[in-house]
C-alpha cells in the first residue's frame, strides 16, 4: 500500500532536545514569518516545467491507487446532510454553511472508509473538530458560531478518540483539513505558494506536537494535509526525521526552513473539483478520490491495517459488471437494449445461452459467477468429465474461488477456482490474478503430483479442465473452444478447504503459543515438501495460508496448508508475487528468491499472526527500510519471544539466513517443531517421492487443464 510512511516517530533523545522542541512549538506561530523563510523555495519547486506543463513536486497518489480506490468504492455510500453552498459573494452566514459543510464531508469520509475497511458496526474510533491556530483549542462548528469565534477557525482536522480527556491536543489529530477562499490565487495549474507554506506550516505543528506527546499512538513521520475552498481541493503530504533538525534559538524559522528544504518530504497533488455547481461532493472523482485516500491512508497511520484491502475489494468490480450485466439480461436489439428472460433456466443449472443470442453479449459474459447449489461440469482431459456443486462463494483475494461438493463424493467439502476465460480482449491485472491462481497453479501442483510428492501441508488437485456448458458447442477441435460465454473457461479443484489466516485473526485476534508453532511447523513441512521438486512459493503471506479442521485423528484439531501456488518460482526467470508486507527483503531488492526468502515470509506470517504491527508501506525502499530495521532492533524476535522461546529462535536462525545463498535446513527445525507440538521428533508429514529417473513434464496447457497437450513455461 502507498503513500505511508515507514518510518517511526522520533523521541527526542535527551531532555535539552526535548525542551528546545517544546520551545519551537511555543514560538513558531507566526505563519508570516514562517512563509517568508520558505516561500522562495516552495515557488521554485511549484514552478511548471513549460513542455511538461506538471509541478516538480510529485503528487502523493499515483492514478492506479485512484483507480483501485474508485473500484473498491463501488456502491458504497457517502451521504450528507449539508452542501458546500455556491455564491459569487461571501458573507458570515455562507461562511456557517460552508464550515457545516466541510465538517460533515469529513465525517463522511471517515464514516464511509471505516464501515468499508475496518468495522461494518460498532463506535467510530474519530471525530471532527477546528481549530483556529496551533496551539489554540478546538471547537466544534456549532460551538464556534455560539462563541462567535467562527471567523478564526482555519480549517477542521479528524481527531482520534484517545481517552485521555475531554481536552484536545494537537497530538490527537489524525488528519488537518486547511479551509481556504481560494486555494489556486495566483497558481492556476494547482496551489499557491502561499496556501502551501500554510499547509506545511500546520503539517510542522501536527509533527511537532506527535512527537511531544507522551500519548499519541500513531507510528509514522508524515502527515496528509487536505487543503479545500468552497469548489477544489487537493493534498499535501509532509513528513520528515525531526532528529535531524538542528535547533537554533536565534532564528527558528530559518532552522525549519533549512530542515525542510534538506530533511522532509513533500508531495503535492493536482488540485481538482471537489464539489459540482449544486455543492454536493463529486464522489467519483479525481479531486475527491485524493482526499478519500488520503484519509485512508491517514487511518492505517493510528489504526493500523484494514480487514479489507484496496485490492481485494477492487478486484470485485468486474464481478460486481458482470453480475449487474447478467441480472438484466442485456441484448442488443437493432435499436435499443432490450432486457430478456430464459424460460428454460432452472436452479442448478448453467444456463444455456440461445444460438440467436447477440455476440456482444457472449463477449460482455465473459466472468462466470456461479450461485449457490449450480452444477458445474468440469472437462478433464485425464480423468474424463466430472460434476461438482457449488456450496459458496469463498471470501477474500483476488480470484473467484467457491467452496464444492463432487456428486461422487458429496461428502466432503473442496475449494473450486474459476480462471479468467480465454477470450478476454483487454486483460487486467484482475485477470492476470485469475490467471495465476489456476492456470499456473495448476502447473506447479501437476509437477508436484508427478514426482510423487504428496502431504497433507500441501494442496493437491482434484481436478482441473474447462467448463462444459449446456447446449450444442461448435468448437473445432478438442483444445478449441466455441462462441459460447462460458467455452474454455480453465477450472482448478483442490483440496483441502480452510479459512485464510488474514480473516482468523481479524476476527480472533493473535495465534496462542499452540497455534503459532503449528503454524510454522506445518508452513515449514510443506515447503520442505515442495523443496524437493526445486520449488519455492514466492507468496507466503496471512491469506495464502489456510486453517483446516483435521477431523482424522483421535480427536479434531487443526492444521495450516499454504494454498494459491500460482506465483511459485521454478526456474531463476520466474518472478515471484511483490508484496511490501511480507515478501523477504532479497524479492524486494532483486525480485528473485534466494532460498531462504519463503522462511523469512514465514517469520513476517508468524509475526503478524502473534501480535505485531504490520506497517503498510509506500514503497519498496520503504518496505526494505522497515525490515532492516526491525531485524537491527529484534523487534522481531522480542515479539515472538514472547509466545513462544522455539520461534524466536527460529527467526534468529532465518535472519543469519536472509540474503545468503546458504539454503534452510527443514529437517532440524522440523524435529524441533514436532517435538514442541505434539511430544515427538519423528513424528510429522510423509512424503511419498517417484524414483528419481521419473521425468516431470510440463503438463498445464494454456487452459489450465491437468492433462497433455502442447506444453508451456510460465
Amino acid at each position: 500500500m502507498s503513500s505511508i510512511s515507514a518510518s517511526s516517530k522520533f523521541v527526542p533523545s535527551s531532555k535539552r532536545v526535548f525542551k528546545g522542541l517544546k520551545d519551537y512549538a511555543r514560538r513558531i506561530v507566526d505563519l508570516e514569518l514562517f512563509t517568508q523563510s520558505l516561500e522562495d523555495w516552495v515557488v521554485e519547486n511549484s514552478s511548471a516545467d513549460s513542455n511538461s506543463r506538471e509541478q516538480s513536486f510529485r503528487s502523493p497518489f499515483s492514478i492506479d491507487e485512484l483507480c483501485k480506490l474508485d473500484f473498491a468504492l463501488e456502491g458504497v455510500l457517502f451521504q450528507q446532510l449539508f452542501r458546500m453552498p455556491c455564491s459569487p459573494y461571501t458573507s458570515d452566514d455562507l461562511k456557517e454553511d460552508e464550515y457545516l459543510a466541510l465538517e460533515d464531508f469529513l465525517h463522511a469520509m471517515m464514516d464511509g472508509l471505516w464501515r468499508t475497511f475496518w468495522h461494518k458496526n460498532g463506535p467510530l474510533p474519530f471525530f471532527v473538530a477546528c481549530p483556529r491556530h496551533p496551539g489554540s483549542k478546538f471547537y466544534s462548528v456549532e460551538k464556534a458560531i455560539s462563541r462567535g469565534r467562527l471567523g478564526g477557525l482555519c480549517g477542521a482536522a479528524l481527531i482520534s478518540k484517545t481517552g485521555r480527556d475531554l481536552q484536545i491536543h494537537w497530538d490527537q489529530v489524525v488528519e488537518f483539513a486547511l479551509f481556504k477562499p481560494d486555494i489556486m490565487v495566483g497558481n492556476e495549474l494547482g496551489f499557491s505558494s502561499n496556501t502551501i507554506c500554510e499547509a506545511l506550516f500546520y503539517g510542522f505543528h501536527i509533527l511537532l506536537s506527535r512527537c511531544l506527546s507522551k500519548y499519541s499512538l500513531v507510528n509514522s513521520d508524515s502527515v496528509f494535509l487536505l487543503v479545500v475552498d468552497s469548489k477544489f481541493g487537493g493534498v499535501v503530504k509532509f513528513g520528515g526525521n525531526l532528529s535531524k533538525l538542528e535547533l537554533n534559538t536565534t532564528n527558528p524559522y530559518q532552522s525549519v526552513a533549512e530542515w525542510i528544504k534538506l530533511h522532509a518530504e513533500v508531495s503535492v497533488s493536482p488540485v481538482d473539483r471537489i464539489w459540482n455547481k449544486l455543492g454536493n461532493a463529486n464522489w467519483g472523482d479525481q479531486g475527491t478520490l485524493q482526499l478519500l485516500l488520503a484519509t485512508f491512508y491517514s487511518i492505517v497511520q493510528w489504526n493500523g491495517p484494514p480487514r479489507k484491502s484496496i485490492a481485494s475489494l477492487a478486484s470485485d468490480h468486474g464481478l460486481r459488471l458482470q453480475k449487474r450485466r447478467i441480472e438484466c439480461r442485456l441484448i442488443e436489439n437493432e435499436n435499443m437494449l432490450v432486457s430478456f428472460e430464459q424460460a428454460s433456466h432452472q436452479q442448478g443449472e448453467i444456463v444455456e445461452l440461445d444460438d440467436n443470442e447477440s455476440p456482444s453479449f457472449r463477449k460482455q459474459a465473459s466472468r462466470l459467477k456461479l450461485k449457490q447449489g449450480e452444477i458445474l461440469l468440469l472437462d478433464d482431459q485425464r480423468q474424463g468429465q466430472k460434476s461438482f456443486q457449488i456450496q459458496e462463494s469463498l471470501v477474500g483475494g483476488n480470484c473467484l474461488s467457491y467452496s464444492a461438493v463432487s456428486l461422487e463424493y458429496p461428502t466432503e467439502l473442496l475449494t473450486l477456482y474459476v480462471g479468467a476465460h480465454p477470450s478476454r480482449l483487454e486483460p487486467s491485472w484482475e485477470d492476470m490474478s485469475l490467471w495465476y491462481q489456476v492456470q499456473r497453479q495448476t502447473k506447479v501442483l501437476n509437477i508436484l503430483k508427478q514426482q510423487g510428492i504428496s502431504s497433507k501441508y500441501l494442496p493437491e488437485i482434484i481436478a482441473s479442465g474447462r467448463i462444459l456448458h449446456s447446449g450444442p458447442c461448435k468448437k473445432q477441435s478438442p483444445g478449441g473452444r466455441c462462441d459460447h460465454p462460458w467455452c474454455g473457461t480453465p477450472i482448478l479443484v483442490t483440496t483441502p478447504i480452510g479459512e485464510p489466516l488474514s480473516s482468523i485473526v481479524a476476527r480472533d485476534g493473535p495465534f496462542s503459543s499452540e497455534d503459532a508453532i503449528r503454524c510454522c511447523r506445518d508452513c515449514l513441512a510443506a515447503l520442505r515438501s515442495a523443496k524437493m521438486a526445486s520449488i519455492q512459493h514466492g507468496d507466503i503471506c496471512p491469506e495464502n495460508i489456510i486453517r483446516v479442521l483435521d477431523t482424522q485423528g483421535a480427536r479434531s484439531s487443526f492444521f495450516y496448508v499454504p494454498v494459491s501456488w500460482g506465483r511459485a518460482v521454478l526456474e531463476d526467470r520466474d518472478s515471484p508475487a511483490m508484496n511490501l508486507q511480507f515478501s523477504s527483503s532479497h524479492a524486494l531488492q532483486h525480485g528473485k528468491l534466494c532460498p531462504a526468502s519463503d522462511a523469512e515470509s514465514l517469520v513476517y506470517l508468524l509475526y503478524f499472526v502473534c501480535g505485531g504491527t504490520m506497517q503498510q508501506q509506500d514503497s519498496i525502499e520503504s518496505a526494505l527500510q522497515w525490515r532492516q530495521r526491525c531485524w537491527t532492533k529484534r523487534s522481531i524476535q522480542q515479539q515472538l519471544g514472547e509466545v513462544s522461546a522455539l520461534l524466536k529462535a527460529f527467526a534468529d536462525y532465518v535472519d543469519s539466513l536472509c540474503g545468503t545463498p546458504y539454503p534452510v535446513d527443514y529437517d532440524i527445525w522440523l524435529k524441533r517443531l514436532n517435538r514442541a507440538v505434539d511430544g515427538s521428533g519423528d513424528r510429522g508429514k510423509q512424503i511419498e517421492e517417484f524414483p528419481a529417473n521419473v521425468r516431470v513434464e510440463d503438463v498445464a496447457e494454456s487452459s489450465g487443464t491437468s492433462g497433455g497437450g502442447t506444453s508451456y513455461s510460465c
